[in-house]
């Protein structure tokens, strides 16, 4: 999506450590219309996957998937990361690590929530080493859901969590893949940036 990689370049910065800061934007400050335009991309990218719910991990995923589901027109369903007391009865568990706050959750889906005659698309907002999405698989594969794939607003590619969940034959698609990264560029892939 040649809007957000511009959108990226424009608003991003690179922080030490390989984080990309899109908080103008993406995760902290939302810019509403271009997010209902990432959802519509996405759901264009799986418009024949026969969807009936969109998945993701709270807080910074939300807005992505809120947007996809509205696009899909099917309902988002997010992942808590801590337990709290308006949680009750069965639920689906995971353990993942955050790449970005360097800690381990345990996120945890309402079974009401999921079930086996869903077909999940898995939404976030970045992927870099991939854990957040491999617990949502998790959650799925414990669901006894079919996982229609995941789509990610911006991957590291230069992290290999996408390469290592498209090994597994998971179908992965991302807006925008960064190639390369450090203090002072971003290169895109497949893009002469």
């Amino acid at each position: 999506m040649k809007a957000l990689e511009d959108k990226i370049l424009a608003e991003g910065t690179v922080l030490p450590g390989n984080i990309l800061k899109v908080g103008s934007f993406l995760n902290h400050q939302i810019d509403s219309v271009f997010m209902m335009s990432m959802g519509e991309e996405i759901a264009r990218l799986f418009k024949d996957a026969h969807i009936t719910k969109v998945v993701t991990i709270e807080a910074s995923g939300i807005a992505v998937a809120l947007a996809a589901g509205i696009a899909l027109k099917v309902p988002m369903v997010f992942a808590k990361k801590h337990g709290t007391s308006n949680i009750s009865g069965s639920i689906y568990t995971s353990r993942v690590h955050s790449y970005t706050h360097n800690k381990d959750y345990n996120i945890i889906i309402e079974r009401q929530f999921i079930d086996s005659n869903d077909c999940v698309l898995l939404v976030d907002d970045f992927l870099a080493n991939g854990q957040a999405i491999q617990g949502l698989v998790e959650i799925v594969d414990q669901a006894g859901a079919s996982l229609a794939g995941a789509c990610v607003a911006i991957e590291k590619g230069f992290q290999h969590g996408g390469d290592e969940l498209r090994r597994r034959g998971i179908r992965v698609e991302a807006l925008a893949t960064i190639e390369s990264m450090s203090d002072n560029s971003l290169t895109f892939r497949g893009a002469d940036n």
